[in-house]
């Protein structure tokens, strides 16, 4: 068993298939620590984390998060919404991480497990013929290894190796953003008990994230439209300062603050492929599809990829005449997870969605409905489908009271979807 990226998504399969016995080889292109964004994690998280054996550890990097607080501009008043009143709030809490330390001690845990992690490690070259595949890789002194594998996951995130080669990655028709994002100090955090919840603003070219990590710092990103990242003629660390500027509700919570890293601007942030799965390989988190990501659904969908990839894997090399079911059986489970949150993604920007989140309707629960989604309840949710029909129903009810800027809004997402993407550049 070969896996292709050792984040969160490559990193969970080889920790859960090499502890139940199997040879699996690991490679990583980058070396551990190696900096990521997608710091914020979801209740849902934390249950994966003590199958793994990690919760101690990540608990030990982690900033405590008990909840999402979003701020628009429309509305007067912040709304906080705390995990605990989900409607299955097993899981009241989670963590913002650094994601170098967090993926560095996944990486490790796989190793301890068995897996052979091997990083610096670039995956050049994919044969499948009948049986596996031969998996050629390049190391950092040039030399090349080739690996013969039974079965291959591809968990290269937003590389998406396989789905580039395979000509199955599709550019999202509903939803099309770029963002630009670093590292702050002496950001202006919540008070208390909330000083670790993440902040969406609302602004009128998309949204910020505000997210508090343990070490002070503080993680602040913009997620735009194409056109607007493409008004930009100055460096990225000054568009990400006067696109703050945009914002005054965020822009007072960051008088005083310092920028402490490198900013990074990144575009085509949405796309997915048209099947997760395959003869001899399946497709795990970023590999598979990426959504916007403002309920920090990313790290959470990656790791339940790894945890649903392993009982797909063990199926077909144990029971190759299974195997189809089990791909197939794969292949819902990840498509189930991007529907559930895309829904809500797709309509991120749109004035009704605004206002359902800014004034929370809980009559039958409605808002805790859509809070056990935020907190990643999608896979064993048996008591949310009524209601969150009930909220969708809601929405376009607000919408329709709204009509003329809802049309305003999907012209601007429907011009978004049509342009190019941006170049990834980091300054």
């Amino acid at each position: 068993m070969l896996v292709i990226g050792g984040g969160p998504a490559g990193s969970t399969i080889a920790a859960l298939l090499a502890q139940r016995g199997r040879d699996v080889v690991l490679l990583e292109k980058s070396r551990h620590p190696r900096f990521h964004i997608g710091e914020s994690l979801l209740p849902f998280n934390m249950p994966l984390f003590e199958q793994l054996g990690v919760a101690r550890e990540i608990e030990s990097i982690g900033m405590p998060k008990y909840g999402a607080e979003f701020v628009a501009p429309e509305h007067d008043k912040p709304v906080m919404f705390e995990f605990v009143n989900a409607i299955d709030n097993a899981f009241p809490s989670t963590y913002q991480v650094r994601r170098s330390e967090f993926d560095h001690i996944l990486f490790r845990n796989a190793a301890r497990k068995g897996a052979r992690a091997i990083e610096g490690c670039r995956v050049t070259g994919v044969d499948f013929r009948p049986g596996g595949a031969a998996v050629t890789a390049r190391e950092e002194n040039s030399s090349e290894r080739t690996w013969q594998a039974r079965f291959v996951a591809d968990a290269s995130g937003r590389d998406t190796f396989l789905a580039n080669r395979l000509g199955l990655k599709e550019r999202s028709s509903k939803h099309n953003s770029a963002a630009i994002y670093g590292h702050f100090s002496g950001a202006t955090r919540l008070p208390g008990r909330a000083e670790g919840n993440i902040t969406i603003f609302w602004f009128d070219h998309g949204w910020f994230w505000f997210i508090p990590l343990a070490d002070g710092a503080t993680s602040v990103g913009a997620v735009c439209w194409p056109h607007y990242m493409k008004t930009r003629k100055t460096s990225p660390g000054q568009f990400l300062l006067d696109t703050i500027a945009l914002c005054p509700a965020l822009m007072e919570r960051m008088r005083g603050a310092k920028l402490i890293s490198p900013v990074t601007a990144t575009g085509n942030y949405s796309y997915s492929t048209s099947r997760a799965s395959g003869a001899g390989y399946i497709l795990l988190g970023d590999a598979f599809a990426f959504l916007d990501p403002i309920f920090s659904t990313g790290v959470f969908l990656a790791m339940h990829s790894g945890f649903a990839g392993a009982d797909a894997v063990e199926a077909c090399l144990d029971h190759p005449q299974r195997a189809r079911s089990a791909l197939k059986t794969y292949d819902a489970s990840v498509h189930r997870g991007i529907r559930a949150f895309s829904w809500f993604i797709y309509r991120v920007t749109t004035p009704g969605l605004r206002d359902l989140f800014m004034n929370p309707n809980n009559r039958y629960r409605l808002r805790d409905a859509l809070l056990s989604v935020l907190a990643g309840n999608v896979f064993r949710g048996r008591r949310l489908g009524t209601r969150l029909l009930a909220l969708k129903a809601l929405y376009y009810v607000i919408s329709a009271g709204n009509l003329k800027a809802s049309l305003m809004a999907w012209r601007k997402r429907r011009r978004a979807t049509q342009e190019p993407g941006i170049e990834t550049t980091t300054a």
